[in-house]
């Protein structure tokens, strides 16, 4: 991978984990402004649920931070783009479906297998 091209994808990354700051944000902020103690049950109920949501979908995303910064660490180290499988290149179109792609297709098509098979 050339040097535009690993700019092209540190550029992806910083932008994607910047909107997910974002996000951590306005969700904080949101659950300060919306809490409240409502006298009826069924509406405190539904607030707990909403903000269970709000913070199930947030550690998702703080699972992806984690990621991006691997995947930002693999590029400052010109280790970026090549499977940890196998050692192939991942593939310019993958990478840009998923930045954060460590396996090529093929490695990540037969993972898949495997797991499907041992769940059953």
């Amino acid at each position: 991978m050339n040097e535009p091209q690993r700019e092209h994808f540190l550029g992806l990354l910083l932008n994607w984990k910047s909107e997910l700051m974002q996000e951590v944000d306005r969700t904080v902020m949101h659950m300060k402004d919306e809490a409240a103690n409502f006298p009826d049950p069924a509406d405190r109920a539904t607030q707990e649920e909403e903000f269970s949501l709000e913070l199930r979908t947030r550690d998702r995303e703080r699972k992806l931070i984690k990621k991006i910064d691997a995947t930002m660490e693999l590029i400052d180290q010109d280790d970026y783009g090549y499977c940890e499988a196998c050692g192939v290149e991942i593939g310019i179109q993958r990478l840009e479906a998923r930045p954060t792609a460590t396996q090529c297709i093929d490695c990540k098509t037969l993972a898949e297998i495997k797991e499907k098979q041992e769940l059953g």
